[in-house]
């Protein structure tokens, strides 16, 4: 029984769970729906509800094709790097459809689920072009399966109505130029990491010869200042070391201090 609603958790034939939230993180009926919307408690991808807000949908637009994608590529531009100071970004989407639970919905896929969820907390906060931003951990996953399949062929009858995305795509060279430019600020933070520990390193090694050494005890109350046992050890094997330099005829061992 437990294998059968494990096969079926999120499909159609499921009956308690919704299909389109698991799918595509919203649904059309929203909190009236008869199923249950099970909200990922943690996850890769976040969910912005109504960013973007594509003036192809208003009545009197008058922008032409190229003005409408130059428009969007800011858009897209302008997001991207916003959300990629939370974390290294895999993979973001927006839908072009016109219903309420999908219109202008962004999807961004973190390569770690700290950094998806630190985004969330955060971008609650914060405000997009006066409107406040609403960000929720979302359980897609696959957006091959969350994609309208009749709409990249240009065969869906619905229109901006279908319950599945109906994607927006960015210019190509804008898409590469900002992957490009998060691969170079990722390894420029990694280099300074690595600098920066290697710097830490160095400076506690710097206080510890300032102090002493790590291995130097107190100096008696006697005013004689004898060290440690294991100084006193190391002042003895070096006697020994002049009484018999090579007692086994081989070359005598450096010590490191």
């Amino acid at each position: 029984m437990a294998d059968h609603l494990a096969s079926i958790y999120g499909t159609e034939k499921d009956k308690v769970n919704c299909s389109f939230y698991f799918k595509i993180g919203a649904c059309r009926h929203g909190e009236r729906c008869s199923r249950k919307h099970v909200k990922p408690s943690f996850s890769q991808t976040v969910l912005l509800s109504n960013v973007y807000q594509n003036p192809a949908h208003e009545p009197t637009c008058g922008l032409t094709e190229p003005e409408l994608q130059e428009h969007f590529d800011l858009f897209w531009d302008d997001i991207f790097v916003e959300l990629a100071k939370y974390g290294e970004i895999e993979e973001m989407n927006v839908c072009d459809n016109v219903g309420d639970h999908l219109v202008g919905n962004v999807y961004v896929r973190y390569k770690y689920e700290e950094d998806a969820g630190k985004a969330v907390l955060e971008l609650n906060e914060r405000f997009y072009a006066g409107r406040p931003l609403y960000a929720e951990l979302s359980p897609v996953t696959d957006f091959g399966e969350a994609c309208c399949r009749q709409y990249e062929t240009a065969e869906c009858t619905r229109g901006g109505f279908c319950n599945f995305m109906h994607l927006k795509l960015v210019s190509r060279a804008v898409e590469k130029d900002l992957l490009a430019a998060q691969k170079e600020s990722l390894a420029i933070k990694k280099r300074e990491k690595r600098m920066a520990a290697r710097g830490s390193k160095s400076t506690s090694r710097e206080r510890a010869a300032a102090n002493g050494g790590p291995d130097e005890g107190p100096v008696s109350a006697s005013g004689g200042g004898h060290r440690s046992s294991r100084h006193r050890s190391r002042s003895g094997d070096r006697r020994r070391d002049d009484r018999d330099p090579y007692p086994s005829g081989g070359y005598k061992e450096e010590r490191a201090w």
